[in-house]
């Protein structure tokens, strides 16, 4: 058999029928940021967890087509093992992560949400079974058949089960207000904001968030991107127009997504969630804020 046969039946093998496979990123951190040390600390593990979380979500171009199965302590080495069930989510992990994109948002996220880090320099390898897939980045469909044969062994950890529950339960969190006989309105409290009367914490935007919106918003992407541009510099100018043609080849949700996270990435932690509502309420969306506050549809 040739090169070119085997390459053909790589490329069938990875394209045909229900696909998995396993990799493990392993990271290592400068020693002023650690991420393993923060990982094994109770409090700093939750905020690790979301990092690699988003840095995933963003790569793999959303929350769909893989999970993460087990941190390992690998001293000094901290390795995320992800199981992918998506070919093309794989894919644009590989490319990302050859890209040097996923480093960045590694770098962006923990700069976000892990307190006191200005900046984080990262080493990463990453491995599928016994082949270090840094050497062939060059050949993605190779790299997505060493994948494809390096199986996940294990159900996903508890402790990484509970995590995503947590980040969801972030994600998806409300403060109800209840009925109140006075006629006067009840203040709202500075880290919160109304809608539709009921008042809601106003917490950074989470990956749920970003993905509801990809998914509900269609072509009012620009709309929202217009009211979010109101007190956003990333968003003036050209930016918008930029972005649909940017990401016109891959359509409506990822023009989306990628709107709302140049928003989250230029606005750190004052891309809140009352702004992205307020934003959709002057777009005339209020069903599309009601499913990303998780409000029931009356009966």
């Amino acid at each position: 058999m040739d090169i070119m046969d085997e390459k053909k039946m790589v490329t069938l093998s990875v394209e045909d029928g229900p696909w998995t496979g396993c990799a493990v990123l392993f990271l290592r951190s400068c020693p002023a940021v650690n991420l393993l040390s923060l990982y094994k600390d109770q409090q700093g593990k939750f905020s690790v967890f979301k990092v690699l979380k988003l840095t995933l979500t963003d790569s793999a171009g959303g929350l769909e087509g893989y999970e993460i199965l087990k941190l390992h302590d690998a001293d000094p080495l901290l390795g995320v093992e992800v199981k992918f069930v998506d070919v093309a989510a794989c894919r644009r992990f590989l490319q990302s992560y050859g890209s040097g994109a996923v480093q960045q948002s590694l770098s962006q996220h923990a700069c976000r949400l892990l307190h006191g880090t200005q900046e984080l320099a990262l080493e990463t390898q990453l491995k599928a079974g016994t082949h270090t897939l840094d050497f062939c980045l060059d050949d993605l469909e190779l790299c997505l058949q060493h994948i494809h044969q390096s199986q996940p062994g294990r159900l996903r950890d508890d402790e990484i089960a509970e995590l995503d529950q947590q980040l969801q339960s972030q994600a998806l969190g409300h403060i109800p207000q209840p009925p109140t006989l006075s006629q006067e309105e009840p203040p709202v409290p500075s880290n919160c904001f109304l809608f539709q009367k009921r008042v809601f914490e106003d917490r950074i935007l989470a990956a749920g968030d970003l993905q509801r919106f990809s998914n509900g918003v269609g072509r009012d992407w620009r709309k929202v991107g217009r009211a979010l541009g109101k007190n956003c510099r990333a968003l003036k100018g050209p930016a918008i127009d930029n972005l649909a043609y940017e990401y016109e080849r891959e359509g409506l949700y990822e023009q989306a997504y990628q709107l709302l996270n140049r928003f989250i990435q230029a606005e750190g932690r004052a891309a809140r969630l009352g702004r992205l509502v307020r934003a959709l309420e002057d777009s005339k969306l209020t069903s599309l804020a009601e499913n990303i506050l998780d409000i029931q549809p009356r009966e």
